[in-house]
């Protein structure tokens, strides 16, 4: 698990785009500020540098197929890996035994968190997040988004599946999959990991397998010096 600075990028936008596709370049292009683009480009730059140095290649060579859902992937490598962006943060996650999801958000305000909650989530989670003191509901929306997030992307159904198929724990306890309903596989089958990769961010990584453990890397300050 990698989590990059994305701060450090500014001024290394054109060398970043340099390692992209043709592909990535045009959805930089979609978003509306500059801002967002140079984010965008900053972070898939650094996801190709991470799985180049996983699978001993080049950045530039890395050819991305999209499964079913969109969720991209790399066909042949025997690699699962899953990307998220927030604010100044990118979170990279790896696994070469099984499918994992990550999901990343900086910390805000969330005033409909409630509302969000009670309409997209399931049941026994709006419940629980309504139970809690307002000054912590913010945090644990949160927490639970990601949490969901991170399993949806993890299975790789996109926005086909819906948020209250399934429940998962709140915080401060640690981050678990409760229940799963309508599929093969059981909560037992899944492990869920709380992060906080950076200040004022927090995320989760979801990986369908049980008990499984994950290292937090930073990737350092010099991995823009590596993408000439």
């Amino acid at each position: 698990m990698w989590t990059i600075d994305l701060a450090r990028a500014e001024g290394w936008t054109e060398a970043c785009s340099g390692v992209l596709s043709p592909e990535e370049r045009a959805r930089a292009a979609r978003y509306l500020r500059a801002e967002d683009q140079a984010r965008f480009v900053a972070s898939h730059a650094a996801l190709r540098l991470i799985l180049a140095r996983a699978l001993d290649a080049e950045p530039r060579a890395l050819a991305f197929v999209a499964g079913p859902s969109g969720k991209p992937g790399l066909a042949g490598a025997g690699l699962a890996f899953n990307l998220s962006h927030s604010g100044t943060r990118a979170l990279v996650g790896l696994s070469t035994e099984a499918r994992i999801g990550v999901d990343l958000e900086v910390l805000r305000p969330m005033p409909d968190g409630l509302r969000i909650a009670r309409s997209t989530f399931a049941p026994d989670e709006a419940q629980a997040l309504a139970a809690l003191p307002p000054e912590a509901r913010d945090r644990a929306f949160m927490a639970v988004w990601t949490r969901k997030e991170a399993i949806v992307k993890a299975i790789g159904a996109g926005l086909s599946m819906p948020l209250d198929r399934f429940s998962v724990s709140l915080p401060p306890g640690p981050a678990t999959l409760l229940r799963m309903a309508g599929g093969p596989d059981a909560p037992a089958d899944w492990t869920l990991h709380h992060l906080e990769p950076g200040p004022g961010t927090i995320g989760a990584a979801a990986i369908a397998r049980g008990h499984a453990p994950i290292a937090l890397c930073a990737l350092p300050a010099t991995w823009l010096h590596r993408l000439g």
